[in-house]
């Protein structure tokens, strides 16, 4: 039987790109979505067996897409993908359950076994993956039970900053200087107790800010 998934890209061309990849094998591209609201009706009026989704996507990414299909109720094995090796997406993916993450990158035989062991429910993180991340994911939980001071603005700083923004890409959204944007980057680490920006990504996950 063949294991029905949906693909969740901004651009046309990976699209169609994934149906070219993976045909002639047990996976089959059922259906596609340009955005992340898309990606979230289609769930809603249709099934699959695994979903596969773009991180950056506007005016939705993909990660946030993926929290609302959760807080809706949906239960479907999402893998998250991107062209992008940045660790806060990693992070992120993994706490808030993926079924694991790819890069655009990789070659058919990567696509159909991660596939293949989401559909199955298996875990499809690497060691590799796991171990990057491992000090990350290891924040003590009771530091969440505390709510921290944060301002206004360094909501914003680390909403964007957990989305996978670098500092320049923040000061640009924001209209702020890059040098005001670090500082804010700082206060916010100190504020939190964490050590760098992939800590305070898992932060903010687990604090429900994303």
């Amino acid at each position: 039987m063949a294991i029905k998934v949906l693909v969740v890209d901004d651009e046309e061309i990976i699209r169609v790109g994934f149906r070219e990849l993976l045909a002639g094998s047990d996976v089959e591209i059922v259906a596609d979505a340009k955005s992340g609201e898309e990606f979230l009706e289609k769930c809603r009026t249709q099934a699959f067996d695994v979903a596969v989704v773009d991180v950056r996507m506007e005016p939705m990414d993909g990660l946030t897409a993926f929290q609302r299909l959760q807080l809706e109720g949906i239960r479907l094995p999402v893998v998250l993908f991107s062209a992008i090796d940045n660790p806060n997406y990693v992070a992120r993916a993994l706490a808030l359950g993926a079924a694991g993450y790819l890069l655009k990158s990789e070659d058919r035989d990567k696509w159909l076994e991660v596939i293949r062991k989401a559909a199955a429910g298996e875990s499809t993180w690497s060691r590799e993956e796991l171990r990057r991340i491992t000090g990350a994911a290891a924040i003590p939980r009771q530091s969440t039970d505390i709510d921290i001071p944060l301002t206004q603005r360094e909501g914003e700083v680390l909403r964007l900053l957990a989305s996978g923004l670098t500092n320049r890409e923040i000061s640009q959204q924001l209209e702020i200087s890059y040098e005001t944007v670090k500082e804010h980057v700082q206060h916010i680490l100190r504020k939190v107790g964490v050590v760098d920006r992939t800590q305070a990504a898992i932060w903010a996950v687990r604090k429900k800010l994303l």
